[in-house]
């Protein structure tokens, strides 16, 4: 009798490294490279690549398994409100050997009630059943809820802000004016916060990611705070230690900051000077140049336009345009104070304003081919806004009504 034909023994193949891919994962979410990963896991790299990168199996019956890449984020932070998979194992599992949804609520904690919704809301709709990982997927897709913004949801809202902004104002002047223009209409008020964001994220929001131009900077994005690169310091004069103690309470009108806004490779220049009690900006036509004589010139002609009681001091940056100071306070009669080096915050108004202008006349631009008249109409502009460390006062209004005060 021939002998019976051996059973073949089924040869188990090697066991899911399902720890080994999550640290694995982990390694790649720091940044370390797949060879590095590979060796500190004692794994081959092709293996690693697969992980990384995903892959498509497909057996002999044309049937194709695909195995997602591993996300290098780190997986989002769930509230302990919700319900966690480990949970919904638990809640299975006692489904499975016939427990009461009260059993298993007192088992994990929860209400009854959030028990019974969870298996209502999630039960597995193929399978007929609850099943935990069907349910993880169901409640995760379910907590996202998108919805749209304020600003994208509100065609009235979103055409006042594009007006606002196509006339240069900031975020934050734009939130307070709307509170002006629309009082007892809480759906036409957003912060300046919700304003950026839309900017920032045009998708949701139905602002034109172009719109950002209008914005001081013109960034598309938004940056991490930067040092401000130094410049050397080639000239000093009287430093502010010297200045009048009103000056710093800004109580005391007639005090004023100056500095030049500079076009393409420093060719062309304006003169910026701003009153520190008002914000009041005046724009200065240097006609193409910028050494001290034009700007002694220049400037003092536009200062000396003044009344007597708003002109008392200038302060000005370390640079050499302001080098014949002296011949300007003979001029004017209006003393000439200079920053400590490297400290352009002590011309904070200033420096702000700088800003301001620099959405008129972006860095690059040959400034030559300005006229005054243009300038005085940027500087209409700005004189016009709403400024919130002035209570919202424009600055042109403010100023007007110093000018009709009689001198302290």
């Amino acid at each position: 009798m021939p002998d019976s034909p051996r059973k073949r023994q089924k040869v188990a193949g090697a066991l899911p490294m399902v720890e080994t891919r999550k640290k694995y994962a982990q390694l790649m979410r720091q940044g370390i490279s797949n060879a590095e990963a590979c060796r500190t896991l004692n794994i081959n790299r092709r293996t690693g690549m697969r992980w990384r990168h995903g892959r498509t199996v497909t057996n002999g019956h044309g049937h194709a398994t695909t195995y997602a890449p591993i996300s290098l984020k780190a997986p989002p932070v769930i509230s302990p409100r919700y319900l966690s998979e480990g949970e919904r194992i638990q809640i299975a599992d006692g489904l499975q050997v016939g427990k009461s949804l009260r059993q298993i609520a007192a088992e994990i904690g929860r209400s009854p009630s959030t028990v019974s919704r969870e298996v209502i809301r999630n039960r597995s709709p193929r399978l007929k059943r609850y099943a935990p990982r069907v349910a993880q997927v169901l409640a995760d897709a379910a907590r996202k809820r998108p919805r749209p913004g304020k600003i994208a949801g509100n065609p009235q809202l979103r055409d006042a802000i594009s007006k606002h902004l196509l006339e240069q104002w900031s975020p934050r002047q734009i939130s307070h004016q709307l509170r002006i223009d629309y009082p007892g209409q809480p759906e036409m008020h957003v912060v300046h916060e919700s304003i950026y964001q839309a900017l920032y994220s045009s998708h949701a929001s139905g602002l034109s990611r172009g719109m950002s131009r209008h914005l001081r900077t013109g960034r598309r994005g938004r940056l991490s705070h930067r040092h401000t690169t130094k410049r050397r310091s080639r000239f000093s004069g009287p430093l502010l230690g010297e200045r009048p103690a009103e000056v710093d309470s800004r109580l005391v009108p007639g005090h004023w900051e100056g500095d030049l806004v500079c076009g393409t490779f420093n060719r062309s220049a304006i003169a910026t000077l701003v009153e520190r009690t008002s914000g009041m900006l005046l724009l200065v036509h240097l006609s193409g140049k910028r050494d001290a004589a034009t700007v002694r010139e220049r400037v003092g002609q536009a200062m000396s336009a003044l009344p007597a009681h708003l002109r008392k001091s200038l302060t000005w940056d370390q640079g050499s345009e302001m080098a014949e100071y002296l011949q300007f306070k003979k001029e004017t009669t209006i003393p000439v104070y200079f920053c400590d080096p490297h400290s352009p915050w002590q011309r904070g108004s200033n420096e702000n304003t700088n800003g301001l202008v620099r959405q008129y006349f972006p860095k690059g631009t040959n400034l030559n081919l300005h006229s005054p008249e243009r300038l005085a109409e940027v500087a209409a502009k700005i004189n016009a806004r709403p400024r919130e460390s002035r209570n919202w006062e424009p600055a042109q209004v403010h100023f007007d009504r110093l000018k009709k005060q009689p001198p302290i």
